[in-house]
């Protein structure tokens, strides 16, 4: 492993209200250590290998909220279930959502369906080189539409992600907590490679994740860093349970999703449920309905 090269810039009253961008040359030497160690430890990823647009997106949409290694086990079986945006359209939900689990944040799942049914029907079953028209789709924010641009397209616009802001967070702002990112954009832009920007999003991000590695989280000084609560116990848990329960069943009840439940961290080693816990549960199925994920059918829940 070849040791990282820190730059620093001094923290004077003018950066901390404005990124220091006057200085070609540390941003010279900025751009040539994160290069140096993409050319020695760059990661090879099979979405790194292809500039299909339906792959990009499928591995951008997988990559929000979670880790390389979960999505490289998902990644290829998504792809071979569902080939094309074609086929991801024609599926049914219950099938998108099957080979979905274990990724978590079904939501995901839901929108790239929906995404792919409006792609299909609406676009000619082919999706959006821009940004701005990515960015109208479901389940596409500022980030995923910007790289899915560049990746696949060679479009270049600036956006941040956890890795890229890690890498601007340690070398320009060393010093400080708090940094927007509205301070770090302009750095981004500015040191944006508008020839090749998918190499250099690639170098941005390997680095940054070496960076977290090996060093305490520079991503922890943004004003933006929310510290992910505990999976164990939480309504994210919950939701994930009742929706595997329903996918394996022809239909559930309530009161019999609870029973599956009991031993669970939803309910504990009690016998029964106490009422706050019913409570959550019947909360979370109403939910699970209003987002379109569920259907209820004379009190038995279905996929919709």
């Amino acid at each position: 492993m070849t040791r990282l090269t820190v730059t620093r810039t001094p923290v004077t009253r003018a950066t901390v209200t404005r990124p220091p961008l006057s200085d070609p040359a540390t941003l010279a030497d900025f751009r040539q250590t994160v290069l140096a160690y993409y050319q020695a430890h760059g990661r090879d990823l099979p979405w790194r290998r292809t500039r299909d647009p339906y792959r990009i997106l499928v591995s951008e949409i997988m990559l929000q909220q979670t880790q390389v290694p979960r999505v490289l086990a998902k990644y290829e079986e998504f792809l071979a279930a569902f080939p094309t945006l074609g086929a991801l359209a024609a599926a049914p939900l219950e099938a998108v959502l099957r080979v979905w689990q274990g990724l978590g944040y079904n939501r995901r799942a839901r929108s790239l369906w929906r995404l792919a049914d409006i792609v299909a029907s609406e676009l000619n079953g082919e999706l959006p080189r821009s940004a701005p028209e990515l960015l109208r789709l479901p389940g596409v924010g500022p980030a995923t539409a910007a790289a899915v641009a560049a990746f696949a397209y060679g479009d270049a616009h600036p956006f941040i992600e956890t890795n890229i802001r890690a890498v601007y967070l340690h070398h320009f702002f060393p010093d400080r907590s708090d940094v927007a990112d509205c301070e770090i954009l302009p750095l981004v832009e500015a040191t944006l490679d508008h020839r090749d920007p998918r190499s250099w999003y690639y170098a941005l991000m390997d680095y940054g994740v070496e960076l977290k590695r090996t060093r305490p989280n520079p991503s922890r000084r943004s004003r933006h860093h929310i510290r992910q609560s505990p999976f164990e116990g939480s309504n994210r848990q919950l939701r994930a349970q009742v929706l595997r329960l329903v996918l394996d069943r022809p239909s559930v009840t309530a009161a019999e999703v609870a029973r599956v439940l009991d031993d669970g961290p939803l309910f504990g080693s009690q016998a029964t449920a106490p009422p706050e816990e019913t409570g959550r549960l019947e909360e979370i199925l109403a939910e699970l309905v209003a987002e379109g994920f569920l259907r209820e059918e004379s009190g038995r829940y279905v996929i919709a």
